[in-house]
């Protein structure tokens, strides 16, 4: 998909090329809400918020930036607005999927315990301030490099890199307390 072109013809009236867009970028996005958020009730939800607001957004798209940089912009900032809305402490429970990493030589008890750990790992990443989330979210789920996570969070990259290790340290100090 040639996304200027798509773009283009979208702004010149060819509202049937958004579909291209949605069905390009859905599944990320909606990934993205779900690991920012937490729950799955409202991804959906914010999924649909967040095209709609790329549509409105995209007649400000200046092609300086990757379009796939717009919408992770445009997904952050509807998750935290969302979760600031609703004042929400995340607690997510069976939210997260779990990865079926068993094989025949790992015992239930082994299973239990690394159930377990990831069920605690994703609770203190909902618990970790917006900032800190989105940037670890990014950059450990997404593979986004410091400067891609920059240009989604409108920081500098040092920020970036501060983020991150406060999202470390504070996981690190919640996971001992378990």
């Amino acid at each position: 998909m040639n996304e200027e072109e798509v773009i283009r013809d979208i702004l010149a009236g060819n509202v049937n090329r958004y579909e291209e867009i949605v069905r390009e970028y859905q599944s990320i996005v909606a990934n993205l809400c779900f690991k920012m958020g937490g729950t799955r009730v409202d991804v959906p939800e914010l999924t649909q918020q967040v095209f709609v607001e790329l549509y409105m957004a995209l007649p400000r798209f200046q092609f300086k930036s990757k379009l796939s940089t717009f919408i992770y912009r445009i997904t952050v900032n509807v998750v935290c607005k969302d979760l600031k809305y609703n004042s929400r402490i995340l607690t997510p429970t069976d939210d997260f999927p779990i990865p079926d990493t068993s094989s025949d030589e790992r015992n239930a008890e082994q299973n239990i315990i690394r159930d377990e750990r990831h069920r605690q790992l994703h609770q203190a990443i909902g618990r970790l301030h917006a900032e800190q989330r989105t940037a670890l979210v990014l950059y450990t789920f997404n593979d986004f490099s410091y400067n891609d996570i920059a240009d989604v969070m409108q920081c500098t990259t040092a920020k970036v890199e501060s983020l991150i290790f406060r999202a470390r340290k504070n996981l690190k100090k919640m996971l001992e307390k378990i």
